[in-house]
């Protein structure tokens, strides 16, 4: 049998071998057939050989005989893996162990070579033909394999069967001449390093291994052998067209339709189109002489037009992530249940877009992505990061020897992926400087599909793409480039603009979302962006909790910059992915006039007719009236103005009010349940906005402290006389109560040399402000307060904060008023400023304000005002790399450890089970163990995140500047226990 003809696929290997010199070809390999669609289920038969292998890992490419690919090889004694899956992760260790690099290749240089040093994983498999088969003479067998890293060979009973090279990528082959009904032996020998390696340094694990599925198909006669959907939407007559080409002769039906016609006809019906919003797929079947191919047909164009991307006439807006393919115990190998979750968790985020960094990913990944509705760039298994270290010296996509490895690359990529209404750009790989290869490419699939556009990031000139691709401009160059200010070639500030990687989400971050977006929704040539990225690659390790780079012995790792994801390991969202969420929700709920909410549509396509509204009324920060909300179904883009109605009875006098309105499914649909948020609001009780509150007031005539032998005390509160420090509060003991300006760095505050020489983080430590030094130069006891002057400096500079503690009481509470004064240049902001102190036992917390997550300065929009309540454990972040995270903004007031705290103004509220600089140190979460002690901040104020790691720092506006502050507390012991 044959496929149609592959840019550049050779033909099968005339005979066994013992060399190993393919391993260093810089051809895609030999024996694999042309690559074709990929389809989930037909009628003809198939054979999973997934499952229990037998493996022996060898140092070296050619230190074992092929005479283990032969009939009758005792292999007893070889350890036992699973396929699909990697080496390096199974057998606790006796295999090898992953590495991680970013960009730098982990062996020298010197393509196509690579290193002696080449761990081989030989895999046998023997399996029978299940009972019921046709016989091996009745039509043809393919063997295909979906995912190998990084070379293979092939054998089958004995025969070497060919190569190939091209881990993320489908090959197949022709198999029939050697199948027998029992004990066929299936031998593949796996090098970790080949010349392929060279065209996939994405930043990401090496990880050798079979890991994707490995089928032996059936091909009776007369089967499909490849097949082209073409699926277009006229959005004019509302019509679609639909023609399927297909190698082999057959009928196309359509039954919804009513279309029954011969394949490589056209035919045209009315049609509800294909969009991510609205993700319509018709079922249908290409039956031939020998197969039933049940096809899933999405109708929709993609066009550039007037320079902007237009899918069924209008322009989209991205809102997306860049998703490597990840589980923390199988690495790439990933399970059809894992991918749902996937999906599922991206729709429930208001996600609305994936880009396939960067590679195409597992097929059936891309089938949930047409069902549940994501727009997608499918991108090539191609990128030669490391060369960028040698001035793109030698680089593989500029010299002619590699562009067949590159065509080859290129066409399994749309062969595979062509027939999916989900796939609406083809990206030639990422990060692999320019070239005449990539040029080949552009040309090769422009000239196999003109039904989708080209992107491909490095490409500054646009010679090769359909749309201005960056990665991390920054919010001033992205407003830049939305008005047409950029520069560049005239032909790039023609096209539309994209942020193929932005908003890098390692560790605590990202922030400043809210500020992109703004952008983007103000210029039509902005058409979104995609975060980087979707997952943190963290290693399940039995000592560390989740290992990253260097927790291997690695000698060139990146260390946790591959822990970058807006969900855990173990999918759990991060607060990053709940203010992404928030940031990007399709419907804005925004206060107008006084009861008034503008409900405003901001949508590509869908109506609102799909989801409810609620409202809810607050009396400070507790719900105490409900219902539901008329609001119209309104078309994509429109708005409209909806008054609330009139508030519930009963509000105190004096108490904060407000209204939280929200945008909920109406209906189950296929990725969340009836009720589920899509989009909310706030009215009356903004997060930063506080008109209505007012601390507990402390009596004009007050308490006088008292000064004994060895203790001040004050109402309920008492203080050591000499060094005026806070001892207890009622019954409370209370530990170190003083100024803090210190956090333990975020991935983001530490930065990325490549992205500025200001790097807040290492300032921070250069100036001392992890080793504040705390000088007492008064205690003042006087008739109405208790004052307590301080200077805070860090030794070696002259730069400090002048301080004092005013502490004041009615007799029932105590009251400490902060100022601070800076003193010298500072000529950096402050990580934080406010008070940070130990209670000796706490547990369960409330408070009034954000919530009920985490936020930050730029990281704030997912905080909602209301009551809410948790232990201090859980107020933690368990970010792989422990960091500064936990804050809960806007706080008015927060109870635990039997105190109540509120604010003026109101506070960012931290509390935890270890101190700061325990917290800094901590390389992993294991390293954290809880103390007897509670420490707790209450925060003036924060600096913002931005995302520094890889791009941009916080926005001037997010900075906290070393400025004259006074902010007060009022502390009150409770009667009944917060615990």
């Amino acid at each position: 049998m044959s496929f149609r003809t592959s840019p550049s696929l050779g033909s099968a290997r005339a005979g066994a071998t013992s060399s190993a010199d393919y391993v260093e070809d810089v051809s895609p390999g030999v024996g694999a057939l042309a690559p074709r669609a990929w389809y989930a289920t037909s009628d003809a038969k198939s054979l999973s050989l997934n499952g229990p292998w037998r493996l022996r890992v060898s140092a070296t490419a050619d230190a074992e005989d092929d005479a283990f690919a032969a009939e009758g090889y005792d292999a007893g004694d070889w350890a036992e893996v699973t396929v699909p899956g990697h080496w390096v992760l199974q057998g606790e260790g006796a295999f090898g162990s992953p590495v991680y690099t970013n960009h730098l290749y982990p062996f020298p240089v010197d393509p196509p070579r690579v290193p002696t040093e080449n761990p081989t994983g030989d895999h046998l498999r023997v399996f029978d033909l299940p009972e019921g088969w046709p016989e091996v003479s009745e039509g043809g067998f393919v063997l295909r394999f979906d995912g190998v890293e990084s070379c293979a060979r092939v054998w089958l009973n004995g025969t070497d069967i060919g190569e190939f090279k091209g881990s993320r990528l489908a090959h197949e082959f022709a198999v029939g001449h050697l199948l027998r009904p029992s004990g066929n032996v299936l031998a593949v020998r796996v090098h970790q390093w080949s010349a392929g390696s060279y065209l996939e340094d994405q930043d990401q694990w090496w990880l050798p291994g079979i890991f994707r599925d490995v089928t032996l198909l059936h091909r009776p006669a007369g089967s499909v052998l490849d097949f082209f959907v073409h699926a277009s939407y006229d959005h004019v007559t509302g019509e679609g067209c639909l023609r399927v080409d297909s190698d082999a002769d057959g009928r196309v039906s359509v039954p919804a339709l009513d279309i029954d016609v011969a394949t490589g006809e056209a035919v045209t019906a009315p049609v509800q189109p294909w969009t991510a919003e609205t993700p319509t797929l018709y079922d249908g079947v290409l039956v031939t002489a020998g197969e039933r191919v049940p096809l899933r047909i999405g109708f929709r164009t993609v066009e550039l037009v007037d320079g902007l991307i237009k899918v069924n006439g209008r322009p989209i807006l991205f809102k997306g992530v860049n998703r490597h393919e990840w589980h923390p115990e199988t690495g790439r190998a990933l399970d059809l249940e894992t991918m749902r979750e996937d999906v599922l968790l991206m729709k429930r985020h208001n996600v609305n877009a994936v880009r396939t960094s960067h590679y195409p990913p597992h097929p059936a990944f891309l089938d949930l992505c047409d069902e549940y509705g994501l727009w997608v760039i499918d991108e090539c298994d191609l990128e030669t990061h490391g060369f960028v270290e040698q001035d793109w010296r030698d680089n593989p996509v500029d010299d002619d020897r590699w562009t067949p490895a590159l065509l080859d690359r290129a066409a399994r990529m749309v062969e595979r992926d062509k027939n999916h209404p989900s796939v609406v750009m083809w990206s030639l790989g990422n990060e692999a400087g320019t070239g005449r290869g990539l040029t080949a490419m552009a040309e090769w699939i422009r000239d196999r599909d003109p039904s989708r556009l080209v992107h491909y990031e490095g490409d500054v000139n646009c010679r090769d793409t359909d749309v201005y691709s960056r990665m991390y401009a920054s919010h001033e160059e992205v407003e830049r480039i939305g008005q047409g200010l950029d520069g560049g070639a005239l032909g790039r500030r023609q096209l539309p603009f994209i942020l193929c990687e932005y908003a890098h989400a390692m560790g605590n971050g990202p922030g400043g979302l809210a500020d992109y977006q703004k952008i983007f929704e103000a210029h039509d040539r902005l058409q979104g962006a995609f975060v980087w990225e979707w997952i943190d690659h963290g290693v399940k390790h039995p000592r560390l909790g989740y290992a990253y780079g260097g927790d291997f012995g690695e000698e060139l790792h990146d260390g946790n910059f591959v822990c970058d994801g807006l969900v855990f390991p173990d999918r759990t969202p991060s607060p990053g992915l709940v203010e992404f969420k928030k940031v990007i929700e399709p419907v804005a709920l925004d206060a107008t006039a006084e009861g008034t909410v503008r409900v405003t549509n901001k949508q590509d396509f869908a109506d609102l007719s799909a989801l409810a509204f609620t409202w809810a009324f607050q009396v400070d920060g507790e719900t105490v009236g409900s219902g539901s909300l008329a609001v119209p179904p309104l078309a994509a883009g429109e708005s409209a103005e909806v008054k609330l109605p009139e508030p519930p009875a009963g509000a105190q006098a004096g108490a904060e009010t407000g209204w939280t309105v929200r945008a909920v499914l109406a209906e189950d649909t296929a990725w969340a349940r009836a009720g589920h948020v899509v989009s909310w609001g706030q009215v009356g009780s903004a997060p930063r906005a506080l008109p209505s509150f007012g601390p507990a007031v402390v009596p004009v005539v007050p308490v006088v402290p008292v000064a004994g032998e060895r203790l001040v005390t004050l109402g309920p509160a008492s203080f050591d006389v000499r060094t005026g420090e806070l001892r207890t509060l009622g019954p409370v003991a209370v530990t170190g109560l003083r100024l803090d300006v210190w956090r333990a760095t975020t991935d983001n505050d530490d930065g990325a040399s490549w992205q500025s020489d200001v790097r807040h983080g290492l300032l921070w430590r250069k100036l001392g402000l992890h080793r504040m030094r705390h000088r007492l130069d008064a205690v003042e006891v006087g008739d109405a307060a208790l004052t307590v002057r301080t200077r805070v400096a860090p030794a070696g500079w002259e730069v400090g904060l002048s301080t004092a503690y005013r502490w004041t009481s009615d007799g029932d509470r105590v009251r400490l008023t902060v100022s601070v004064t800076p003193e010298g240049d500072w000529t950096v902001p402050l990580p934080r400023l406010g008070v940070r102190f130990g209670l000796s036992e706490a547990d369960r917390v409330t408070w009034f304000g954000g919530g009920p997550g985490e936020a930050y300065p730029d990281s704030r929009s997912a905080s909602a005002v209301g009551r809410w309540q948790s232990t201090v454990d859980a107020l933690q972040t368990p970010y792989v790399r422990p960091q500064e995270n936990g804050a809960r903004a806007d706080v008015r007031w927060a109870e635990l450890g039997g105190l109540r705290i509120e604010g003026d103004p109101a506070f960012w509220f931290t509390a935890r089970r270890w101190t700061t600089e325990q917290l800094d140190a901590a390389a992993h979460r294991t390293d954290l163990v809880p103390g007897e002690t509670v420490w707790v901040n209450l925060d003036h104020g924060q600096h913002g995140l931005g995302s520094q790691s890889c791009g941009p720092g916080p926005l001037p506006q997010h900075f906290l500047n070393a400025a004259p502050a006074q902010f007060s507390f009022v502390f009150t012991p409770t009667d009944r226990p917060t615990d």
